[in-house]
């Protein structure tokens, strides 16, 4: 009887196990609500608190920068406390030199193994296009290239789930101005409610991202699933003192933030005009960049990064902090440990 009875079990579950074994770790639950219709600012929250996995995928090569992506760090970052990542990826690197400009399946393979480590940690997942270097310089001789990558990934992702986002550019600059950017950024939308009606979309500003390009900003019309992101980094001679690719960075060296009443003023205003602006068109707002550069001393970046943390929060903001593991670096590879003091200003101990 009791053969009888675990053979009959074997058959009934056998479809079952089949299935799990046929399926790539965690996609299912991937995949699950692929389609559906959200609500963008309960997206938004699912953002939360997050954090950059800065300098690998949007190297020129990934480690041409010094670091590589490595399973354990997804759930270091879940297991601190953050609720997503950011991957910046340099998909222009790895396609083919003409049209349709294929993006390689190697490349493609590492970006869907980041991707499932977000996702498989527990973590709502931001890609974008970034460091696409020629487009800011010739846009419109790099625009059939920049609007392929997109026809590429979001058919690649278009049953991943709700908790994938797709940011359609990093910092649009240079002679990919405002009001070229408001054409691109409309077309690419275009393209990818093709293959991806209900995908969370995540659009920033011209004038590398920062809060002063907001107003020049023009939104896809009958577009109620878009997030917009904006870049903070002020006061710039604070966050970016030492920089090597900013002219004049050694110059600003020392430069200290205290938390005066007119520092945080600043900070303040700033995104008070931008939850104005927010508001007033009913859409919800990420900041994907904020941080400051280690050569500053470490209790002025503790106190800048938690103010304005904390600030954005105040406003619903989500956020992202720039970054894991490099220059900005909340976490210390080599130690294998975080920056206890960075750490405690993203999340303090609520």
């Amino acid at each position: 009887m009791t053969n009888k009875l675990s053979v009959l079990l074997i058959v009934i579950c056998l479809p079952f196990i089949i299935q799990c074994k046929e399926s790539p770790s965690g996609l299912s639950d991937k995949k699950e609500d692929a389609g559906q219709e959200v609500d963008v600012f309960e997206q938004n929250k699912l953002l939360g608190r997050g954090i950059n996995l800065g300098n690998a995928l949007e190297a020129p090569n990934e480690g041409d920068w010094g670091i590589i992506l490595q399973e354990e760090y997804f759930d270091i970052i879940r297991d601190a406390g953050f609720s997503s990542v950011r991957i910046p990826i340099r998909w222009s690197a790895h396609t083919t030199v003409d049209s349709p400009f294929t993006i390689s399946t190697k490349f493609f393979e590492r970006i869907d193994w980041a991707v499932d480590q977000s996702l498989n940690a527990g973590l709502a997942v931001v890609i974008n296009i970034h460091h696409f270097e020629e487009i800011f310089s010739d846009p419109y001789a790099n625009k059939k290239k920049f609007l392929e990558i997109w026809r590429q990934i979001a058919d690649r992702y278009k049953s991943y789930s709700s908790n994938l986002f797709f940011e359609v550019l990093n910092e649009p600059h240079d002679q990919l101005n405002e009001i070229i950017w408001n054409e691109f950024l409309a077309e690419a939308m275009d393209i990818i409610r093709t293959s991806n009606p209900n995908r969370t979309a995540i659009i920033g500003t011209a004038n590398w991202g920062g809060v002063s390009a907001l107003n020049q900003l023009v939104l896809p019309e009958n577009e109620n699933n878009i997030i917009v992101t904006i870049h903070y980094y002020e006061p710039f001679h604070f966050t970016h003192q030492g920089a090597e690719w900013s002219e004049g960075s050694s110059d600003w060296l020392g430069t200290q933030w205290t938390g005066t009443v007119s520092e945080e003023r600043a900070i303040k205003d700033h995104f008070d005009n931008v939850k104005a602006w927010a508001d007033s068109r009913n859409v919800p707002i990420y900041m994907g960049e904020f941080g400051a550069y280690y050569k500053a001393d470490m209790d002025s970046r503790e106190r800048w990064t938690a103010f304005t943390a904390r600030q954005a929060e105040m406003r619903n903001f989500s956020w992202a902090y720039w970054e894991f593991c490099s220059g900005f670096g909340a976490f210390n590879k080599d130690k294998n440990e975080w920056h206890r003091q960075l750490l405690r200003a993203l999340l303090p101990n609520d």
